[in-house]
């Protein structure tokens, strides 16, 4: 098949992109990117100075390559990588959102990112007062009374949240059996709540998407440790019945952990705590501007009721008189959860991140997010299939039973995403609506970055009847097309340094 017939006449392009070997498959005998300049003190003695330690052999394989080698290796690395800085970046459930740099400048001050993690209090009060200054905020923007900053993610939060749970209900004389869980929970609910030794109930939504009160009260009993909701949910769905669903759970002596990864539908809007959420994380890497992806960082802050106050990790960051401090006496903690103060580079950002936007700037920030994703949702709404045709808030979910009939799957669009230029959005997920395409624009994208990606799709829907073999084969212009993905993950292919 030709360019002509396969190029979109997007923003990607063919040409100029190059085939990388390893590092180590580079260079030749003596070349090197740096030569330090003479030393000027005495040679020290390495085999005397570390006997047994000292390779004999120097360092097999490792590669001398000149400075042009490793500048145009890494920049052609990083030409490889698609990121929120290169272009839009529609992952449903991620919050994909810009980071402002002066954030990144802002965790890079010396006295932040070079502060020991064993200071004393005394010497670190910049660092703790920044500290305490997060989790009020985080109070004051969730409703919760006490946040603990330790967590190191949101499935960390998670865990923390319903250990305090099983210690709180193990005080009172029973830890309980099961945890209810909304079929549109996030998937680390259920592992979090077995992890704490919890049988799961998944409860199913209703016909508007959302988990029913009448459910919940059909199945809450004196077992039920919790029940572990996500709002706005995995379809991009406010919980309406969430203020009844609490009383009910509450009537009957349970918690309702509440997964704060959609937070940015909210912040500003709604406080979860106001409606009777007892344990709220929030997901700073999402919500409040870090890079994030591939891993880490990241970093979960766990806000609790006054019920579950005393259950806190330790130690605490507390205001003491006119000085800040680490507080270990929490009467009933359930320990420490992570090393030192937790991410504090995340941290950081976070603090940049609510004191340069405000209240109004948080709440203004929810609803650009919310008009986005209704706007992509009201422009696709004719080519694609809508599970749950009503208004979204931050995320709208499509399928691909419209395309289906031509042969054409969810995979298939999203593949031939990739030669408009755009990456694919979330796919498959949430596991309750089949063959899912979950889009979310988050608040930062304008309007003509969405009418690019809006156009690109419905192109996409049109090909679908008419060339449908043109998706089964896309994508086209990538550097790689479709790999076997099963084959990648059961048997990978992992090259070593060459033995000398």
């Amino acid at each position: 098949m030709s360019s002509a017939e396969t190029s979109p006449g997007g923003v990607a392009a063919r040409g100029l992109t190059f085939n990388e070997p390893l590092i180590f498959e580079q260079g030749g005998e003596g070349r090197a990117a740096f030569v330090p300049p003479a030393a000027d003190v005495p040679a020290l003695d390495l085999a005397a100075t570390y006997g047994g330690l000292l390779r004999s052999d120097g360092l097999p394989g490792f590669p001398q390559v000149s400075a042009i080698e490793v500048v145009r290796h890494f920049t052609r690395l990083s030409q490889w990588n698609f990121s929120v800085d290169s272009g839009f970046y529609p992952l449903g459930s991620c919050t994909m959102k810009l980071n402002p740099k002066i954030n990144e400048a802002a965790a890079a001050l010396p006295g932040f990112a070079g502060a020991h993690p064993l200071s004393r209090d005394e010497q670190a009060q910049g660092t703790l007062q920044l500290l305490s200054e997060l989790a009020d905020y985080l109070c004051a923007i969730s409703g919760m009374a006490k946040v603990s900053l330790q967590p190191a993610a949101g499935a960390h939060g998670e865990l923390v949240g319903m250990l305090m749970i099983r210690a709180a209900l193990t005080r009172a004389g029973n830890p309980r059996r099961t945890v209810l869980l909304p079929a549109s929970a996030h998937g680390t609910n259920s592992a979090s709540s077995a992890l704490c030794g919890y049988e799961v109930i998944e409860l199913p939504c209703g016909p508007r998407g959302y988990l029913e009160a009448a459910e919940v009260a059909r199945r809450m009993s004196e077992e039920v440790a919790a029940l572990m909701i996500t709002n706005p949910n995995t379809l991009g769905l406010f919980e309406a019945e969430i203020a009844a669903i609490c009383d009910l759970v509450h009537e009957r002596g349970g918690f309702v952990y509440c997964d704060g990864a959609n937070l940015n539908a909210l912040m500003g809007l709604v406080r979860p705590g106001d409606t009777g959420v007892d344990v709220l994380h929030f997901n700073l890497h999402k919500t409040f501007s870090t890079p994030h992806g591939g891993g880490g960082p990241g970093a979960g802050p766990v806000g609790v009721s006054a019920r579950l106050a005393d259950y806190l990790p330790t130690p605490l960051v507390e205001r003491v008189g006119e000085r800040y401090a680490l507080r270990y006496d929490v009467p009933h903690s359930i320990g420490r959860v992570r090393a030192f103060f937790g991410n504090v580079g995340v941290l950081l950002r976070a603090y940049a991140y609510i004191r340069a936007m405000g209240g109004s700037g948080l709440a203004q920030a929810s609803a650009d997010a919310v008009l986005n994703a209704n706007y992509v949702r009201a422009r696709l709404r004719g080519a694609y299939a809508l599970p749950y045709d009503r208004p979204c808030l931050h995320e709208c979910v499509f399928t691909d039973a419209r395309q289906a009939p031509h042969g054409v799957t969810t995979l298939d669009i999203a593949k031939r995403l990739m030669d408009y230029g755009y990456h694919p959005p979330t796919v498959y997920f949430p596991l309750i609506v089949k063959a899912a395409l979950m889009i979310e624009p988050t608040e930062t994208e304008t309007v003509e970055t969405l009418d690019g990606f809006i156009d690109a799709m419905l192109r996409i829907a049109r090909e679908c009847a008419e060339q449908p073999q043109l998706l089964h084969e896309a994508p086209h212009l990538t550097r790689l097309s479709r790999l076997d993905e099963t084959a990648a993950a059961r048997r990978p292919q992992i090259r070593w340094l060459p033995s000398t």
